[in-house]
């Protein structure tokens, strides 16, 4: 559920934003712009560095996605709050990626759930603007489209320990390539600077076993060697190991369960 309604675009694809909502996102690109230095790998910034994202208004998805078209042939899709699986594996494997068309209210500035535009955007479409990444993206959403609501779980946690918060081992040290990590202040420097979370390099399998959640900072990040280790685990015959972690069955988790509201 969402207390959130995306706006819609025109006839001509313009989604007009109101000062107070530009407002909000130029604040949370300087703020996270200045966050994620030093600590975001080589391929965001280059990515960055293309899509010239506004400082002080929210991007129209058509400037999105001139640029990503002319790179590794995506776009985003403008979609409602929350999407369905369905929905979000089939614009995947058509090379779209879902944007909702809302940003965070001022009360939720430092923490949203839910993911806005923001977080799509400055999180997400930097790194599709690399192939090897691209590819393994654009082969998750083919996947996910055939595979039943069982196995859709298990590849759920690849793409949350990948996509969203995947940590890269470089030369220069560990840096970030997961979104949900880059658009958030407090989870950038926790997954870069707390001795709290585990930081296991990346078994597919390992991780097809690993519970998580959405709303805690993660006990657990997996490290890959380079972004194009993602796109031979997409080359692999992932289906089987979602069979062979489902044989072996999950770990337990790392967190306590999630407390129950009061009626």
């Amino acid at each position: 559920m969402t207390t959130y309604v995306s706006k819609q675009s025109d006839a001509n694809g313009f989604i007009h934003w109101t000062d107070d909502e530009n407002q909000i996102w130029s604040e949370l690109m300087q703020r996270q712009l200045a966050c994620i230095q030093g600590k975001a790998c080589n391929e965001y910034h280059d990515g960055l560095k293309k899509l010239n994202l506004p400082t002080d208004r929210i991007p129209q998805l058509a400037e999105l996605n001139k640029v990503l078209l002319e790179t590794t042939g995506w776009q985003v899709a403008e979609v409602p709050a929350l999407i369905n699986f369905d929905k979000f594996f089939q614009l995947l494997a058509d090379k779209k990626f879902p944007v909702a068309t809302f940003i965070r209210s001022r009360e939720e500035f430092d923490y949203l759930q839910e993911p806005d535009v923001f977080h799509e955007i400055f999180g997400h479409c930097a790194m599709l603007t690399n192939p090897d990444f691209a590819a393994f993206t654009h082969a998750y959403g083919k996947l996910g489209l055939t595979a039943s609501k069982e196995d859709r779980v298990y590849l759920a946690r690849l793409y949350w320990f990948t996509v969203e918060f995947g940590l890269l081992d470089t030369p220069e040290g560990l840096r970030i390539y997961g979104g949900g990590i880059l658009s958030s202040p407090g989870e950038t420097q926790y997954a870069m600077h707390s001795d709290v979370p585990e930081r296991k390099v990346l078994d597919v399998v390992d991780v097809l076993r690993t519970p998580y959640r959405i709303d805690i900072m993660q006990p657990i990040y997996f490290r890959i060697q380079s972004i194009r280790q993602l796109f031979d685990i997409a080359q692999m015959d992932l289906m089987a190991l979602v069979q062979q972690a489902k044989a072996l069955g999950l770990h337990a988790p790392k967190f306590p369960p999630k407390q129950k509201k009061a009626s």
